[in-house]
């Protein structure tokens, strides 16, 4: 009864879509033709900056002595810089500011995928809704474009949904099916459904109670925050003039020659690095601040009503052997009716999201609750022989959401993705919601409208098919010559060719010698992830003004291993403290701000709680005194105490050489008082944690089990081998 009522549902909507389909395929058709006969080639684009970018210094320099702009936009996310670079590849002269670093806010903090959107498809087609239908449409024609424009950022990937029940397997069928049909000849890859055995030969994590089949579609996936900065650098090679750390703080205005009304003209702005302040004036204001839209729509108007809902999605990031290399998962009802995704990325495994509502800060933290909330939707569709552990999320971090709100909607998880373009009286154009993936189509709409409202002299989007930064000389094979001419590790040469696309040669350029026989350059910020420190030197071409920036957004340390990054951070700011003439003390806060900015927002602080003062010792009394025993092979004085030293003595015995800073890190994890030394209770504390899963790769815990068995195989030392007696 529950497959034919499924079935018929299926095909009912199915059917009552086919015309609405038919008449988006031949309108999207006409559209598509349109576009081609009116768009330039990208050839004929000036590109004024092909080679080296202006400094920051120079883009504040345009920003303060230009006489008037045609467009500012105020926001570098995805959304902003699709602007920016849409309006300056229609020769109008354009301004971008950001109040932090490009990609700071939500676009970095993203799924990492470009998609169109199942779960909005099986709504559409459900409630036989059009607008949804026509939203995922046009998010499939984004996400090829995005994958053509962006070759070394992005990547189809094929996601599993697994079927447990055998009703489901031609439910979900049909609708995947329908989502390549959408998509047309832009589909990525045709989806396809596997049997059980197949399924588990792809995914062996999957837990195999009850698995009766599963399904493979194809979305893209990319790397967000370097997508975003790509887009920005685009736009600056193109000639907008941007800047981050440029904060608006009022709107400028004056009166309408022919109504008197008071018309936005531009922003008084700060330059947050040096405290300077100036105006930049412009013909049209284009507020593109994501879940900041309406701080920025009340400077226009305190009356104006909120049109922004934020949400808080929260991500997970686990090591890469809980996924394979190159298969996602998709589970499509969780206990609660949210969607998760458990993707491989940058060879870990990405988990979320969440869907909750929140208050609009600068600074989201992920939540407990939140991550407890993923890991327990992975314990259920993950084999039992895979245990799934609290302590081995190495990153986690919260998201907001711009949603646009809809004022029927009882909950955030029915809010559309939609978009929306609004002129104010005064002129000031707002766009916001949205997803990541429809940047571009967005930015089009909203310069569209920007012209019209303000009579700008332009001509059709051009940005269809424009290479973004770094995609041009970009191939597949572009790492092997990377490894050839410069003599660079093949993981390291893979990152850079993923990384930076045909710029990944200038960035081996200045890479340093390592001394070694091979790699002959490239010294790695920390020995597991290929970042090298070149890519610091070159992070501050690329606009980045503190270490945050390098660890967060030019390169993704921070997303993907908390301690990683805080173990590489000195070594950052040594770099970039010479490069950008930093003082002790501004090292020093640096370095400061950094540590907080992984503590709080990327997952630290929650990864900490988990072996606080108030953690339970839940061992048996025989685990108590095993590990006591232990302890006190390090505390030969009985202090209660054990530090660095007591550690090196006991290492020096067993002749194993650690460095004294790293040894210092080591303890530092541990050391819950910050006083210098890791007291027994402390111990034990990190002990209970390691046995319940909550902690699974404490240095201080492995390194010390490991000394121990090193003492007890020496055993006493005998007299005749000790020379004594005789």
């Amino acid at each position: 009864m529950a497959f034919r009522k499924a079935v018929k549902g299926t095909l009912i909507g199915g059917g009552a879509v086919a015309t609405a389909f038919g008449l988006s395929q031949f309108f999207e058709y006409r559209k598509h033709q349109a576009r081609l006969a009116y768009v330039e080639a990208q050839g004929e684009l000036k590109v004024p900056f092909k080679d080296a970018l202006p400094t920051r210094e120079e883009q504040l320099s345009t920003l303060r002595n230009t006489e008037e702009f045609d467009v500012l936009v105020v926001g570098g996310g995805a959304t902003g810089s699709g602007c920016a670079l849409d309006a300056v590849t229609r020769n109008l002269k354009t301004a971008l500011v950001e109040r932090s670093d490009f990609s700071s806010g939500t676009s970095s903090r993203s799924t990492k995928l470009i998609h169109g959107g199942v779960r909005y498809l099986q709504k559409a087609i459900m409630k036989l809704d059009y607008e949804q239908y026509m939203m995922v449409k046009e998010a499939l024609h984004e996400r090829a474009n995005l994958l053509n424009i962006a070759p070394h950022l992005s990547a189809p990937l094929p996601i599993m949904l697994p079927v447990y029940k055998w009703w489901q397997l031609p439910y979900y069928w049909a609708g995947i099916k329908m989502y390549d049909l959408v998509a047309g000849s832009q589909c990525l890859k045709s989806s396809y459904v596997l049997s059980k055995s197949k399924a588990l030969e792809l995914f062996p994590m999957l837990k195999k109670d009850k698995l009766v089949g599963a399904i493979v579609y194809y979305d893209g996936q990319h790397n967000d925050s370097r997508m975003n900065l790509a887009i920005a650098l685009t736009a600056a090679r193109h000639g907008a003039a941007i800047a981050n750390y440029t904060e608006v703080v009022h709107l400028l205005k004056k009166p309408d020659p022919k109504t008197g009304q008071e018309k936005v003209c531009g922003a008084h702005c700060r330059d947050l690095i040096t405290g300077q302040e100036f105006d930049i004036r412009a013909k049209c204001v284009i507020n593109a601040t994501g879940p900041f839209t309406d701080s920025l729509r009340k400077m226009d108007n305190q009356k104006t009503a909120n049109i922004c809902q934020p949400s808080a999605g929260v991500h997970i990031v686990i090591p890469g052997y809980y996924s394979p290399d190159n298969m996602g998962l998709l589970d499509p009802a969780t206990s609660d009716g949210r969607v998760i995704f458990f993707l491989p990325w940058e060879k870990m495994t990405i988990a979320g999201t969440t869907d909750t509502p929140t208050e609009v800060t600068a600074h989201p933290i992920p939540v407990e609750d939140d991550i407890n909330f993923i890991l327990s939707e992975v314990r259920n569709y993950l084999s039992p022989d895979v245990e799934v552990r609290r302590g081995d999320v190495l990153a986690a971090w919260s998201g907001i959401r711009p949603l646009v709100t809809d004022p029927n909607s009882k909950d955030t998880q029915s809010i559309c993705r939609n978009h929306i373009v609004n002129v104010s009286d005064s002129g000031l154009l707002t766009i916001a919601g949205g997803k990541w993936t429809t940047y571009r189509s967005m930015a089009e709409e909203t310069l569209d409208a920007a012209i019209k409202a303000h009579n700008l002299s332009a001509g059709p989007s051009r940005t269809v098919g424009l290479m973004l930064d770094g995609g041009q000389d970009w191939t597949p094979t572009l790492y092997i010559r990377l490894v050839q001419d410069y003599g660079l590790e093949n993981e390291v040469a893979q990152h850079l060719a993923a990384t930076y696309g045909g710029r990944a040669f200038e960035v081996a350029k200045i890479a340093q010698v390592t001394g070694k026989r091979w790699p002959i350059v490239g010294k790695r910020l920390v020995s597991e992830f290929p970042y090298i420190e070149s890519e610091v030197q070159y992070a501050i071409k690329e606009y980045a003004c503190t270490a945050i920036d390098v660890i967060a957004r030019r390169t993704r340390l921070g997303f993907l291993n908390v301690q990683a990054a805080d173990e590489a951070l000195p070594r950052i700011v040594e770099i970039m403290g010479k490069e950008l003439q930093w003082t002790e003390q501004k090292k020093k806060e640096e370095l400061e701000a950094a540590k907080n900015f992984l503590y709080l927002e990327m997952g630290y602080k929650a990864r900490s709680d988990q072996l606080s003062k108030t953690t339970e010792i839940s061992l048996t009394a025989q685990e108590i005194a095993r590990y006591k025993k232990r302890f006190y092979k390090f505390d030969k004085e009985s202090k209660g105490f054990i530090t660095t030293v007591d550690v090196q003595q006991v290492l020096e015995k067993l002749s194993i050489q650690i460095d004294e800073n790293a040894l210092h890190e080591i303890l530092n994890e541990v050391d819950l008082n910050k006083n210098g030394q890791v007291e027994l209770d402390e111990f034990l504390q990190l002990m209970s944690a390691v046995q319940r899963g909550q902690i699974s790769d404490s240095r201080l815990a492995i390194l010390m089990k490991t000394a121990e068995e090193g003492l007890d195989l020496r055993g006493p030392v005998s007299v005749d081998r000790s020379g004594g007696g005789v």
